[in-house]
């Protein structure tokens, strides 16, 4: 499938310095991150682009990096807050949540809680705070951010009792009691596991819709969720520099929202049914990326390359892990892992050398697995990646300085 731009969007890119060549071509080959970041910010400049900075109407930021380097982009202010709004405001499973005012508390990385504390200080002409109010945390009038450590898994119970007291406001401010929660999957899951820990149930106020976009959630991860909460759990695709480009319904089919936007699927290699996903989106107006490789890799229904049919965002590019079958992605490791067992929370795979690998494992209820769960997903990791596999369960094993888990690490 070659996803070559229409006429129309030909014409909204051709003073685009990195697009000149390939305008008078008449071919557009597929856009690589090192390709946007040589020359950067030139490669993109243009009259309009340069007055957008100037006004403020665009502006520089990092996109956000988990085990991949950042990259710098230009987009407009709130740019993937805005594609959230839209989204949650037109599904058809929680639109009744934004219409009803409801505010929304994040509960993600501690990464997005100090940016946020640091776009407040900057409008104020101050230095963020070490530890930020809860005015600090406030996003906009709709979204406050809750997190403030690194690692969830060490939350003491003075911070879930302060987190559970913010949401409990944010509900207050609802006529009929109602928040929105938006999370990482982990996170929320972390803090289930505290308020089950220290009997703070009566403190949690149910939300009226869930919304996990910051990372890929498990399926053990999602049941867990699932097991305790009765509203619509959603999951949103998309990136810094994309904006949002799929949602699950409650019952975690994937949608397309592909405003300005087309996408196709290039298999990762010869033969292989997981696929890149290459986006070609005007819906930027200042950084519009044509036949762009996101790094991100999908699964679909049939194993056809049809964007109507992923069924999993499995993972990214540089973190495929060559085996005897072909590439094996995140997601390949989760079914594997959520097949043989569904008490197992985080897990990380560490390769050692060339034919061994060893899956660390925390689970739900802090027991390890029972003898017959550990050999059958032992069995199921060997044959899924050809290396002989040992567990080896733990009471906690370290979130990533993005405040994300590493599904794979190599031995040093």
């Amino acid at each position: 499938m070659d996803g070559q731009p229409t006429a129309e969007v030909i014409e909204q890119i051709r003073d685009i310095p990195i697009y000149r060549e390939s305008v008078e071509r008449g071919h557009f080959p597929i856009l690589d991150k090192p390709e946007i970041a040589r020359g950067f910010p030139d490669n993109w400049m243009t009259p309009r682009l340069a007055a957008a900075l100037e006004s403020g109407e665009a502006e520089f930021v990092l996109s956000t990096g988990t085990n991949h380097a950042r990259m710098q982009i230009i987009r407009p202010p709130y740019f993937l807050l805005n594609s959230y709004y839209q989204l949650w405001r037109e599904h058809p499973d929680i639109a009744e949540t934004w219409e009803s005012g409801c505010r929304r508390v994040s509960l993600t990385t501690v990464l997005a809680t100090e940016h946020v504390a640091r776009v407040n200080a900057g409008k104020r002409g101050a230095d963020p705070a070490p530890v930020p109010t809860l005015d600090d945390r406030w996003l906009d009038a709709r979204t406050c951010y809750l997190n403030m450590r690194l690692d969830p898994a060490l939350w003491e119970r003075d911070e879930v009792e302060r987190m559970l007291e913010e949401v409990r406001t944010a509900g207050q401010a609802h006529p009929r009691g109602w928040y929105h929660l938006d999370c990482s999957g982990y996170h929320l899951a972390h803090l289930l596991r505290k308020v089950g820990e220290w009997g703070l149930w009566d403190a949690f106020p149910p939300p009226a819709s869930i919304i996990h976009a910051y990372e890929y959630t498990p399926v053990n991860v999602r049941r867990f969720l699932e097991q305790h909460f009765a509203c619509p759990i959603i999951d949103l695709f998309g990136s810094t520099e994309l904006g949002y480009l799929f949602f699950s319904d409650r019952r975690g089919r994937y949608h397309p929202h592909l405003d300005k936007m087309s996408v196709e699927l290039v298999p990762v290699a010869p033969g292989s049914t997981i696929y890149h996903l290459v986006v070609s989106s005007v819906r930027n107006p200042y950084m519009p990326l044509i036949r762009y490789r996101s790094g991100d890799c999908v699964r679909t229904l049939d194993g056809t390359p049809d964007p109507a049919k992923i069924s999993q965002f499995c993972g990214r590019e540089k973190e495929l892990l060559a085996s005897p079958r072909g590439p094996v992605a995140q997601g390949d490791l989760d079914r594997c892992v959520s097949q043989a067992s569904s008490h197992v929370f985080v897990h990380q795979m560490r390769l050692m050398g060339e034919a061994e690998a060893r899956l660390a494992y925390t689970t739900f209820n802090g027991a390890p697995l029972e003898p017959a769960e550990a050999a059958a997903l032992e069995d199921g990791i060997q044959e899924l990646t050809g290396r002989r596999c040992r567990l080896d369960h733990r009471a906690h094993i370290p979130i990533g300085k993005s405040g994300k888990y590493a599904w794979l690490a190599h031995d040093s």
